[in-house]
């Protein structure tokens, strides 16, 4: 790839040398891409050469500009306001960079850095389906692990299934008091749905339960303790703990369902796991560790037996580590599956994508490490993300308020098909092809709208806004491929051939909107780097929508198929090829497939 900033950055240190006599770093002049309102491809900003220059902002941008011009073929021209040096580039260089693009099959894609990189997510509890802010930590986490491997990064890629505690006995006990003995095979539901709706169930019996004690003359909160059905829960996880041959037989069961459905839903959004942990494997991994933080004088043990950790000099609180009868909590199970992950794969760094609302989870978890001695905590790195809304509210999974996730991908599908065939392009296809064009087009929406809004903001989902074929979504990128590749069929049909047009001759030359796509078509490389940095996939969707929208905008205007000169018409045949070929490298990281036609 070749890079204009950095490019102009050295010739400026060269010119600075030659017509100052004094050193400049390269690296630290300013350069960027020239303001659409003025002339130019890239500015360099003058106003920190002052000092060595001894001149005025215009004079020192003129001297450096004409030095660039005499020395520098690939500088056609210049122009100074004030303390900005606005440089263009000739047709030469241009052709150069885009040859550059055309030739290079893995563009975009970085040099391996011999780094690893464990990326958790999903991490759902059994009770219940996937739902709305399910998919949003699903397509975060995949995506980022996707732009982490384009950084050239090997990723692992993980999910810790919260398949233990209160929450599945919920679910097994309303099962046991009014399931009737429906499975999945009997019901026709998918078993984490089923699940699910004995959670719903749960909380109503144990709702009707605290009424009918307050009615008693208890108070609410005596109530919402001493309710039967809780005090059965909570029974039969003392059971569960215990290894209760009955009770371990019926959670096998009622989590083999969930898994299995899961499992259909993670295979309908594209998401799959490198490893699956499961908290009932891995809740006991943290008391070892709790030991060592005992004999190294960092824990502390109260008369009930419970141990803790006191943060308060660190401006935190005290953090609950083993309860008083010896049971685990989260915290004692992240800080064992931490230590076992980092020396099973010698770990650079470890990123949990967890909902903004354990910000405080994961900085006590890096502290407690810390103070436990192991220095890796520093490459712990919680991507922390704002909560998925709905027009109407949040969502409530106790009492079955939520947007399921199976509900919302073939609501996603029907709309896509409804708009899809009111646009009346699709006579040509088969039912097949349809039903496969449909349910990319939905996935598609359904993704990109999600994805392209930074993961730290809280955002409002609204499944009609996602999927207008205008604008800032999946399908308007999607129909954007889609154009692009009739173009290029349409010239294959009628026998012009352009493999290899990179270049156009200085006389012919190249418009502003063909510089300003090659430009755009060049940052790729570095916004891969850019969302890297910041575990940010946003930053490849919009850039994908930016490509996308200035491909439309030059359609508009530029007769592609309709070029008179030969070469030229070639040429715009590869610069479009290389538009759709860079669409669809950003738009797989988001895990977004592009259609050939729609």
């Amino acid at each position: 790839m070749t890079n204009p900033e950095n490019f102009i950055a050295a010739k400026a240190a060269e010119a600075v040398k030659s017509l100052y006599n004094a050193d400049a770093d390269a690296s630290a002049l300013q350069v960027q891409v020239t303001r659409k309102e003025f002339e130019g491809d890239y500015t360099l900003v003058v106003f920190p050469l002052l000092k060595v220059s001894r001149s005025t902002p215009e004079n020192t941008g003129k001297s450096i500009g004409e030095w660039l011009v005499s020395n520098c073929p690939e500088v056609s021209g210049y122009n100074v306001v004030k303390g900005f040096l606005n440089i263009s580039f000739s047709t030469s260089f241009w052709n150069g960079v885009f040859a550059s693009i055309a030739s290079d099959a893995d563009f975009g894609q970085h040099a391996p850095t011999g780094k690893t990189i464990m990326v958790e997510f999903s991490s759902p509890n059994t009770n219940k389906p996937l739902h709305l802010g399910h998919i949003r930590n699903n397509l975060l986490g995949w995506s980022v692990s996707k732009l982490l491997e384009a950084n050239g990064h090997r990723v692992l890629k993980v999910n810790l299934v919260n398949d233990r505690g209160i929450h599945i006995c919920k679910s097994m006990l309303a099962w046991l008091r009014q399931g009737n003995g429906e499975t999945p095979e009997t019901s026709g539901k998918k078993g984490d749905h089923l699940v699910g709706d004995c959670y719903v169930a749960f909380n109503n019996i144990y709702k009707a339960e605290v009424d009918e004690l307050v009615a008693g003359g208890m108070s609410k909160e005596e109530a919402e303790k001493n309710a039967p059905s809780l005090k059965e829960a909570q029974e039969m996880l003392y059971k569960w703990e215990h290894g209760d041959e009955e009770v371990i037989a019926l959670w096998k069961k009622m989590n083999g369902w969930v898994y299995a459905g899961f499992d259909k839903t993670y295979s309908d959004l594209g998401i799959s796991f490198d490893r699956t942990y499961y908290e009932s494997q891995t809740y006991l991994l943290g008391k070892a560790l709790v030991q060592k933080g005992l004999e190294m004088g960092i824990f502390e043990k109260e008369a009930d037996g419970s141990v803790w950790c006191d943060l308060t000099s660190d401006g935190l609180d005290r953090k609950l580590l083993l309860r008083g009868d010896g049971t685990s909590v989260y915290m004692t199970q992240d800080l064992g599956t931490a230590e076992q992950r980092f020396k099973e794969y010698s770990l650079d760094e470890h990123i949990y994508v967890v909902g903004n609302e354990q910000n405080y989870h994961f900085q006590v978890l890096k502290l407690i490490l810390k103070k436990l001695g192991f220095d890796w905590a520093d490459s712990i790195y919680h991507l922390s993300y704002g909560m998925v809304e709905l027009p109407q509210g949040k969502m409530k999974s106790r009492e079955g308020t939520v947007v399921d996730a199976d509900d919302l991908i073939e609501k996603m599908y029907n709309t896509a098909r409804e708009t899809s065939l009111e646009l009346g392009k699709l006579d040509d296809m088969d039912e097949k092809e349809q039903d496969a064009l449909f349910r990319m087009i939905g996935l598609g929406a359904l993704k990109y709208f999600i994805i392209k809004v930074d993961p730290k903001k809280t955002m409002l989902f609204d499944p009609k806004e996602s999927i207008d074929f205008n604008g800032n979504t999946g399908p308007f990128i999607q129909y954007t491929h889609a154009r692009i590749k009739s173009i290029l069929r349409k010239a294959d049909a009628t026998g012009i051939s352009h493999a290899g047009a990179t270049e156009i001759a200085p006389d012919t030359g190249l418009s502003s909107k063909e510089i300003r796509i090659i430009k755009i078509l060049n940052q790729f490389p570095d916004k891969i780097a850019e969302g890297g940095a910041a575990h940010s996939p946003a930053v490849i969707a919009n850039y994908a929508y930016d490509l996308a929208k200035e491909f439309n905008q030059y359609y508009h205007d530029t007769p592609i198929l309709r070029e008179e000169n030969g070469a030229l018409l070639r040429y715009r045949l590869v610069l479009v090829e290389n538009i759709a070929k860079v669409l669809v490298k950003a738009m797989s990281i988001l895990g977004i497939t592009l259609p050939e036609r729609m």
